[in-house]
């Protein structure tokens, strides 16, 4: 039996915990994990563990492998997420810093990490149970199915938590975030699987966006990363500039140099290639000129407001996502503010 693995169903950002009794079938609401968005395919014999871009995670996860091919009951398709916890002293936290980390060219590296800083797997859908593809079963049916399956399996694979009850779900909202989560999915519960379609709701502490590095600015100073330009794909698969990320520390800016030169676009004689942005009619003389890089490396961007595509002010750096394809980036992940008259503001 081979299982073909879809893209993952998306959820799209809205400003609070909805309320079910606003929508026509109910609503089902989980912590939102912070990790590595993972689909996980074990056949019987094999595990793969498919990513939500292109890049296959089977290989920097060993001990979820062993894990699975021991510890599922029966072949399956699941989904989701891939998380490390460690304590700090006060309890688990999950770690993203040590999550990124797990993302290393070399095995060795990646055999080390696996016992030093071991992943767990919340599972929060079934896709697939045996011969039975479930992606057109409503969600609720989803969800008995997967408790069904995992009931008695250990740790290091988990089901998440769920209710039906609005009150717990922002009560986890405000509580959840102290344990490293980042916020509440709330998903239809008659709902198919809608692979590569934003069919959830996220509520989320903050707005974030996974954006693509596309070049830099040299710093004032004549040396470093002044700012680094990001980017979206739109949806026909072009690469749009969204705006910026400044406020580095100077040795961060050094560092940084040497961290992206391996992207650094080059001519035919090994010269970076250099590109010009808008230049704003209120700096004129400013030197608009920056480095171009290969649109390949994500980051995680705080922002605050969108004015048309671009992001109004400078973002701030959050975090790199290894985990994710830079294709996968793109407008569709951004919340839309809903539109509202100024003449409602000034009565």
């Amino acid at each position: 039996m081979v299982y073909d693995i879809p893209a993952p169903m998306l959820a799209k950002s809205v400003p609070a915990v909805p309320d079910p009794d606003l929508t026509d079938c109910g609503l089902s609401f989980e912590p939102k994990w912070d990790g590595f968005r993972a689909i996980v395919a074990w056949d019987g014999s094999d595990v793969v563990i498919g990513s939500r871009g292109s890049k296959p995670l089977t290989r920097y996860f060993p001990e979820l492998v062993d894990a699975f091919s021991r510890l599922l009951p029966e072949p399956c398709l699941l989904d989701g997420e891939i998380v490390v916890a460690r304590d700090d002293g006060d309890g688990r936290r999950l770690q993203w810093e040590a999550l990124s980390q797990r993302i290393h060219p070399a095995a060795s590296r990646v055999a080390l990490l696996s016992e030093q800083t071991p992943a767990m797997f919340i599972a929060f859908d079934l896709l697939a149970r045996g011969e039975r593809d479930l992606l057109a079963e409503p969600f609720a049916v989803r969800r008995a199915e997967l408790v069904d399956l995992l009931r008695a399996v250990p740790d290091p694979i988990h089901v998440t938590r769920a209710t039906d009850d609005v009150e717990t779900a922002r009560r986890w909202l405000a509580e959840f975030e102290g344990a490293g989560l980042d916020g509440v999915v709330a998903k239809p519960l008659a709902a198919p699987y809608a692979p590569g379609k934003r069919a959830m709701y996220k509520i989320k502490h903050a707005r974030t966006a996974d954006v693509v590095a596309i070049g830099y600015r040299i710093h004032k100073s004549g040396s470093g990363v002044g700012s680094l330009l990001v980017g979206l794909f739109d949806e026909d698969g072009d690469l749009h500039g969204v705006g910026g990320v400044a406020a580095w520390s100077d040795k961060r800016r050094l560092d940084l140099v040497d961290e992206l030169q391996p992207l650094v676009e080059r001519d035919a004689d090994g010269a970076a290639i250099t590109g010009e942005s808008d230049r704003s009619r209120f700096a004129a003389s400013k030197d608009v000129s920056f480095v171009r890089l290969r649109p390949e490396r994500v980051l995680e961007v705080r922002y605050d407001q969108l004015e048309g595509r671009r992001f109004r002010h400078t973002v701030q750096f959050e975090r790199w996502r290894p985990d994710r394809d830079a294709r996968s980036c793109t407008f569709d992940q951004l919340e839309t503010v809903v539109a509202y008259d100024l003449a409602d503001v000034l009565d």
